[in-house]
């Protein structure tokens, strides 16, 4: 018989339904016939056990917040009936849980680009990279001309990468947007950059370039458009015409996974997500930590309510500190702006099955397996350690892609229930949790895990996915990079001058 519901946890007190279920239908639970007191929809929650107001409701074997009155058995449990225990800032005591990865090292390889400094790029593109926002529009006129000067032969894309800052910002927002361009800069997708400046910004294109250390002047080079007498787009072509020269002798060569760093991200989820998609990308996360190679999860406003499980996989009390440190922070952000900590999630979250943050939270989560936590990092950070790490940026689609690679990730994973166009700076690959999704958006999504709910299982997924990541790696166009869709954004806290 086809399943058509899902608990998900033995103690859970809720099932996840695949399918969508009519009133005064019934389902066989643990020995128990429930009947079904509403028409629910599919990715849904319907309560198994009879639970008093104020009681928690169980999900992923955790608490996803408390019944807001008396339910029954058969109840469709959602946003309207259920309440988030989330509130304020948290003291955590550290209660270390390890789990050995029985995963072996299949010494894989993709087709890479190796630089100089060791690093690995699985893109070999030619960036503009404004240090202010005033100078946007000339950026984007040099890539246009640019591309139809050389039709891009040779390498794999030119960019300009156009945002709204570098002036009238305030330490923290400053030097945010200072950390994450030179992040930019130095990525080991771009096989040149040509850093673009006004001249009168605060983010001063001399102090900047200090910032990036001991780079390679044979890729990265620098132009400040007040200083240029005449036309500074002939001025920037001539800059330009060196940088593609140079990156146009690049080759691609077998490199090790364990030099790939993977973003985990999720957006426009749904009752799915927790099931499907993020599981998968956890079982990709815990095969590359395996392989020696280093994924990362972001999204801490979404990693409320399910934080402890993190913070007990932290390998030191360093690390659990800071992990700590992370979550009260983005807390007391939240707090500072007069903002509840629960607030979230989404509408579109809602209407996929998802009622609280601790529901989102514990489906979020599972985007990173069961591997050891090995880094923290804060914003703009770059990375420093193998394995999983975790690192500070708020839950918005944009902002916390870009992060994600502006630490040093080639490639985001992005699974969503809900579908969504974008893509960051690197290939941003979409994993559809359901297979209505994928099937009505092909030209968004990549893989689609939504298999899983269709008799596939995850031993059999799972060396497909690795093998689609490595392709993709290895210069197979991710759906967002065939469509052109790609753009960066800067979090911003503070005051606009």
């Amino acid at each position: 018989m086809e399943q058509t519901f899902i608990k998900i946890n033995p103690a859970d007190t809720v099932v996840v339904c695949l399918q969508p279920k009519s009133k005064g239908e019934t389902i066989e639970v643990d020995g128990k016939t429930i009947t079904i007191n509403q028409d629910t929809p599919a990715g849904h929650k319907i309560l198994i056990t009879d639970t008093e107001e104020g009681s928690d409701i169980i999900k992923y074997g955790y608490p996803i917040g408390h019944a807001r009155q008396d339910l029954k058995a058969g109840d469709w449990v959602n946003e309207n009936n259920l309440k988030t225990n989330l509130a304020g800032t948290l003291e955590y005591t550290y209660n270390p849980v390890s789990e050995e990865l029985d995963i072996k090292d299949e010494k894989r390889t993709f087709r890479g680009y190796v630089r100089a400094n060791g690093e690995v790029g699985v893109r070999n593109e030619l960036w503009i990279v404004p240090t202010v926002g005033c100078v946007n529009g000339i950026a984007e006129r040099l890539a246009g001309e640019l591309q139809k000067e050389t039709g891009c032969e040779g390498i794999d894309a030119i960019y300009a990468w156009h945002h709204n800052y570098g002036c009238s910002q305030l330490s923290g927002d400053h030097e945010n947007t200072r950390k994450v361009l030179r992040d930019i800069v130095l990525h080991p997708n771009a096989g040149g950059v040509l850093v673009l400046g006004l001249g009168c910004e605060n983010n001063q294109p001399e102090l900047f370039e200090q910032m990036l250390g001991d780079y390679d002047k044979d890729r990265i080079k620098f132009l400040v458009t007040q200083k240029v007498d005449g036309d500074e787009v002939e001025a920037g072509m001539e800059v330009l015409r060196q940088l593609y020269a140079k990156a146009r002798e690049d080759k691609r060569e077998d490199v090790s996974v364990s030099k790939l760093r993977i973003g985990l991200k999720c957006g426009g989820s749904d009752g799915f997500s927790g099931i499907t998609a993020n599981p998968l990308v956890g079982e990709f996360s815990d095969w590359l930590v395996a392989q020696g190679g280093t994924s990362i999860l972001t999204e801490v406003p979404e990693m409320f309510g399910a934080e402890t499980i993190l913070m007990n996989r932290c390998k030191t009390d360093e690390l659990f500190g800071k992990t700590v440190s992370m979550i009260n922070n983005f807390k007391e952000y939240f707090l500072s702006h007069g903002e509840p900590v629960g607030e979230n999630p989404s509408p579109g979250n809602k209407a996929g099955g998802i009622s609280t943050l601790e529901d989102k939270a514990l489906g979020c989560t599972q985007k990173c397996g069961r591997a050891p936590v090995s880094g923290v990092l804060e914003y703009g950070d770059r990375l420093e350690t193998t394995g999983l790490n975790l690192l500070s940026a708020p839950g918005n689609d944009l902002v916390a892609a870009t992060a994600l690679a502006s630490a040093g990730c080639q490639i985001v994973l992005f699974t969503t229930g809900r579908g969504t166009p974008f893509g960051t700076f690197v290939p941003t690959m979409k994993i559809a949790t359901n297979p209505t999704l994928a099937a009505r958006k092909p030209n968004w999504i990549d893989f689609s895990a939504g298999q899983l709910i269709e008799g596939r299982t995850m031993k059999e997924l799972v060396p497909e996915f690795i093998d689609k990541i490595l392709a993709v790696a290895s210069g197979e166009q991710a759906r967002n990079e065939a469509n052109g869709y790609r753009e960066i954004a800067i979090f911003k806290n503070g005051v606009t001058l």
